[in-house]
């Protein structure tokens, strides 16, 4: 196992991953003919090889040992990341990409809750508060898109949240035993068996699966993997904290790639952010679980 963090490089690794996670929109937004599940189906294939790839790298050729290693907790891990990487391209084709934001918005305080309660994480007032700015950050810049249409959508893109929660709390409570970064090869490969039917026939151009190369390794594989080790040093609340950080960046990538305009409100609203995850880096402690001593034998 790797040696853990320190948690002021943790969060910076952390920080690193949600720019990376941020590129999707605006480099999706130069496909020519893929789309929808297509765009799935590509981004997870190629993430699948970049983690088989990295998987060998590290075990000398031997991808599947690691695999086979995690046993029930990766199946389980990568079912949540097959959850994750799926349910957000379903849920932006049936509502608006504003309710689906809003929806994703309450990642931390699903993550501080489940963390508590599993590993009863202690969270300071000043925790409590970043995550209450954050979701109020990230209302102000989708509200004026946010509508009451779309009720299925944002039911799915519930999913989302809820498989990032438990999964930051399965990676938490068992790193000490168990090596989950393969479980993102696992998560990958179960979203292409899912989205490969919905997906056909495949209709992307040599341009299209370039880009979507560019994804699936850089904006999933690589960033997927290091977010597993950043966890190791990290609360919950604040893996899902940080994480946030996707959605601030991901405005200024089309406004910078694609010459989006950025409303007004999409700029308060992650000014709004950015202080909350300021704030909380600077003025609280870190999160520790609760120790809890054990009856003699």
């Amino acid at each position: 196992m790797p040696r853990d963090l320190s948690h002021r490089n943790a969060a910076l690794l952390l920080a690193f991953c949600a720019l990376c996670w941020s590129i999707a929109g605006v480099f999706t937004r130069h496909l020519e003919r893929a789309d929808g599940f297509e765009i799935t189906f590509w981004r997870s294939f190629f993430c699948a090889v970049a983690m088989l790839i990295i998987l060998a790298r590290q075990r000398r050729g031997n991808p599947l040992a690691p695999v086979i290693a995690m046993g029930w907790p990766g199946l389980f891990s990568g079912a949540m990341w097959s959850v994750m990487f799926t349910c957000f391209m379903l849920a932006i084709t049936r509502t608006s990409v504003a309710n689906t934001l809003l929806v994703l918005s309450v990642s931390p305080l699903l993550a501080a809750l489940l963390g508590r309660a599993v590993l009863g994480t202690r969270i300071s007032p000043m925790t409590w508060t970043a995550i209450a700015l954050a979701g109020f950050g990230i209302w102000w810049m989708v509200h004026e898109g946010v509508s009451a249409d779309g009720l299925s959508g944002m039911l799915i893109a519930a999913a989302v949240p809820v498989a990032a929660a438990i999964n930051i709390v399965t990676l938490k409570k068992l790193q000490a035993d168990v090596d989950l970064a393969p479980a993102v090869l696992i998560g990958a490969l179960l979203s292409c068996l899912f989205t490969l039917p919905l997906a056909w026939p495949l209709d992307a151009t040599g341009n299209d699966l370039a880009i979507l190369a560019l994804l699936g390794v850089v904006q999933l594989a690589i960033p997927c993997f290091l977010m597993i080790r950043a966890t190791r040093s990290l609360a919950p609340h604040e893996v899902a904290l940080i994480a946030l950080l996707e959605v601030v960046f991901g405005p200024i990538w089309a406004w910078l790639g694609a010459g989006e305009a950025m409303p007004a409100a999409t700029i308060q609203g992650g000014l709004v952010v950015l202080v909350a995850l300021v704030g909380n880096a600077l003025l609280a402690r870190p999160s520790a679980p609760r120790v809890v001593a054990k009856a003699a034998a």
